[in-house]
């Protein structure tokens, strides 16, 4: 393997780990892949990033990236062919990593959070489903007609929250919603990054990405 591969420590179904993988496939950039085990963590994660929590990227000058914006922001900016960048909304992308994981983690994970039944998060979580579903009505995408950082970022988290109860999510009236994250599962970037990996040890062979 090269060494001048940057390498990324993921975990597949993760919304942070996924949308670092569609902003680097998108940008073309060829990574070698770990993939971590989260029950039995790689120590050379752990040595790079003691937080051990993927997405990690560790580029080839030794400097290492430890969050999944970070990381979308370098790719972006090694090359971004169809302008990501310019109409993302920082704001939006904030409140999906802030109040709405807040509510998608106690929805998923109800029987945890018992102050409160699983119908309440779910109610505090759709508000935030709400403001992209009347988004999505104005144009295509969440900052514009054209897919952009904004929608990288935030689709892995909604389709984690769709996921939940599939059956409320198809009947919930967010029917622009439903469609955009439709349109995304169906997509050739999508299944390019949810193609399975095996974990990683220290005596793995190489896997290339994408």
């Amino acid at each position: 393997m090269s060494a001048t591969l940057p390498i990324l420590y993921s975990f597949r179904r993760c919304p942070y780990a996924m949308r670092a993988r569609l902003a680097l496939a998108y940008s073309g950039i060829r990574t070698e892949l770990r993939e971590v085990a989260l029950k039995n963590k790689p120590p050379e994660l752990l040595a790079l990033s003691p937080k051990a929590t993927v997405p990690v990227l560790h580029l080839p000058d030794g400097i290492v990236l430890e969050e999944s914006l970070d990381i979308m922001h370098w790719a972006l900016g090694q090359q971004d062919p169809a302008n990501w960048l310019k109409p993302a909304d920082p704001a939006l992308i904030a409140q999906n990593d802030g109040e709405f994981k807040y509510f998608l983690d106690r929805y998923k994970y109800a029987d945890r959070y018992p102050d409160y039944p699983l119908a309440y998060y779910r109610q505090q979580g759709s508000k935030f489903l709400a403001i992209l579903n009347g988004r999505l009505q104005q144009h295509a995408q969440l900052s514009s007609a054209d897919f952009s950082l904004t929608d990288a970022a935030i689709l892995p988290f909604v389709r984690q929250f769709a996921a939940v109860d599939p059956h409320w999510f198809q009947h919930s009236g967010y029917t622009a919603l439903q469609q955009w994250l439709d349109n995304f599962l169906a997509s050739e970037h999508f299944h390019t990054i949810m193609r399975k990996y095996p974990d990683w040890t220290a005596a793995s062979e190489p896997q290339l990405f994408p």
